[in-house]
């Protein structure tokens, strides 16, 4: 018997200009979502994504990180020397698997970046986002070591390979999220179902695996560009080589901008919800590949 918690999207912030927007209704979807995609190479959307927030300050070369074997100054490698299958290239940019710690790091300053984005005047911010950073930075590295048997992959947004062109690392990393394949409990149709127990038996079956996305965040330097809906799709597509199905996220219910993405690329709201997703006014939203 062992235990697994479902835990909500952290970071999935964004906003919109010129105002106000008024609300899209997501599809709800009883206990068997069902959604169709066009499987031609995900065509592109056209339309302006919806930018997401993240503090307009550059991500500090720190003299003494924590991480002691970082190198702020380590260049960006080349695709021969990645030599990664799975990758997805869009306009100027690839998503792909991140693999090296300074572009771990990276993606958790932008996830610090987004949290205390909206306290910009707040005293000691910078110490509290390196705090926030390095929390991070080391949470990925456990989440890599596949604990309650959830497979985690971190998914960096980087610029292309230009000729005569070298970038750092921290340069070159301009978007971040996570996805884990995780199986639902004993007798949930959908992650979330069933209430919190100390002792809730997961039902290990190909069946019941499911992909969760978490931490979805783009530098303000590289919004609009269509990088946090090509993420997605390369989630969606990383679920479909692997056999697992549905993609699940939470975002909150006030967060227009977010559930306008989600919409657009496919995910439909499951309709039913726990007391604790009432609680923290969270919805539920699905992808069936």
């Amino acid at each position: 018997m062992s235990t697994v918690s479902v835990y909500r999207t952290e970071f999935l912030t964004f906003s919109t200009h010129g105002g106000s927007m008024r609300r899209r209704k997501l599809q709800r979807l009883p206990l068997s979502p069902t959604v169709k995609m066009d499987s031609k190479s995900f065509e592109r959307v056209k339309k302006e994504e919806p930018s997401i927030q993240l503090q307009t300050s550059p991500i500090p070369q720190l003299e003494n990180p924590r991480p002691s074997n970082l190198r702020f100054d380590r260049l960006q490698p080349s695709d021969q020397e990645l030599d990664q299958d799975h990758r997805l290239e869009f306009g100027r940019f690839v998503a792909r698997e991140a693999v090296l710690d300074e572009e771990f790091w990276t993606a958790a300053w932008l996830r610090a970046e987004t949290h205390w984005e909206d306290r910009p005047g707040e005293r000691y911010i910078d110490n509290f986002k390196r705090q926030f950073a390095e929390q991070e930075f080391n949470a990925i590295k456990r989440r890599y070591s596949g604990q309650h048997g959830q497979t985690y992959t971190c998914v960096v947004t980087v610029r292309k390979e230009e000729r005569n062109v070298k970038r750092t690392v921290l340069k070159s990393v301009v978007g971040t999220l996570d996805f884990s394949i995780r199986h639902l409990l004993h007798g949930e149709s959908f992650p979330g179902e069933r209430e919190k127990h100390m002792f809730c038996s997961i039902s290990r079956t190909n069946l019941n695996k499911y992909v969760y996305v978490s931490n979805l965040c783009v530098a303000k330097s590289a919004r609009r560009q269509s990088i946090a809906s090509n993420m997605l799709y390369f989630v969606i597509e990383s679920a479909r080589s692997k056999g697992v199905e549905p993609v699940y996220v939470h975002v909150h219910r006030n967060n227009e901008p977010a559930l306008e993405l989600y919409e657009k690329i496919g995910f439909e709201m499951v309709e039913m919800a726990n007391s604790q997703l009432l609680k923290q006014e969270m919805y539920l939203l699905c992808f069936k590949t």
